[in-house]
């Protein structure tokens, strides 16, 4: 019969819940930097339009046409783009510039701890690989959103990560997280 001596069982639970912990303060967002609400954008122009329409489809914002005239040269089609009641239970106002946010559509959650190393106990630091994903809501979890946004794609299918985990008087704290696939972060 061996004995164990003074190691203890790594608990891949505490891992988990210190990048989950870690993830909670990191919501994912459907653009990299907070936008100004309302938008204004060329009807014409589908590299304008596109995301915004995607919000339309899911019910987050509304479109009215507007003509802007535009000097000495006419007038032209614009889309302009605003919250819905539903959008503004959606959006994430930036404290920092007022009319400008963003749509977060999660934070990921580990979904397993693959492996960790050192592979023996009682070490105060790991390396931990994992992987994580999002519970998307269903605003944000269409064709059309995957389409416009990207990142939501990436987001649903999942992301393997690694990160460095250490221990202080407070748990195991995340020191460092290298994601192979990452969506956008929010402020």
């Amino acid at each position: 019969m061996a004995v164990a001596g003074c190691h203890t069982t790594i608990d891949k639970a505490e891992f988990r819940s210190a990048l989950d912990s870690y993830y909670n303060t990191r919501p994912a967002c459907l653009w990299p930097e907070a936008i100004k609400l309302p938008a204004q954008a060329d009807a014409k122009n589908e590299n304008q339009t596109a995301a915004f329409d995607a919000l339309v489809d899911a019910g987050q914002l509304q479109r009215m046409s507007a003509e802007k005239k535009r000097f000495l040269v006419g007038s032209k089609q614009v889309n302009d783009y605003d919250l819905t009641a539903q959008g503004r239970s959606n959006w994430t106002a930036d404290p920092s510039e007022p009319g400008y946010g963003n749509f977060c559509f999660g934070h990921p959650k580990v979904k397993s701890i693959d492996t960790f190393n050192p592979p023996d106990n009682g070490a105060a630091e790991y390396t931990v690989s994992y992987h994580y994903g999002y519970d998307l809501p269903a605003w944000a979890d269409s064709a059309e959103m995957r389409t416009a946004f990207p990142n939501i794609g990436a987001a649903g299918n999942g992301a393997s990560a690694s990160a460095t985990l250490e221990k202080d008087g407070n748990g195991w704290q995340v020191q460092n997280v290298n994601s192979s696939t990452t969506a956008s972060s929010g402020q």
